[in-house]
C-alpha cells in the first residue's frame, strides 16, 4: 500500500495531541461565544429593568 491510501488517525498526526490550529480555533470560538452570551445577557437585563 502506498502512504497516501492509509487512513489518517490521531496517532499518525501527533501521538494523540490535538492539532495546534484546532486548539486555537476552539479557544477563539469559546471566547467569542462567551462574549456574545454576555452581551445578550446584558442586553436583556438592561432591557427588562424598566
Amino acid at each position: 500500500m502506498s502512504e497516501k491510501s492509509l487512513d489518517v488517525t490521531g496517532e499518525e498526526r501527533g501521538d494523540g495531541k490535538f492539532p495546534k490550529g484546532l486548539v486555537l480555533r476552539l479557544f477563539a470560538y469559546l471566547i467569542a461565544g462567551h462574549l456574545f452570551a454576555g452581551f445578550l445577557y446584558l442586553l436583556f437585563t438592561l432591557g427588562g429593568a424598566k
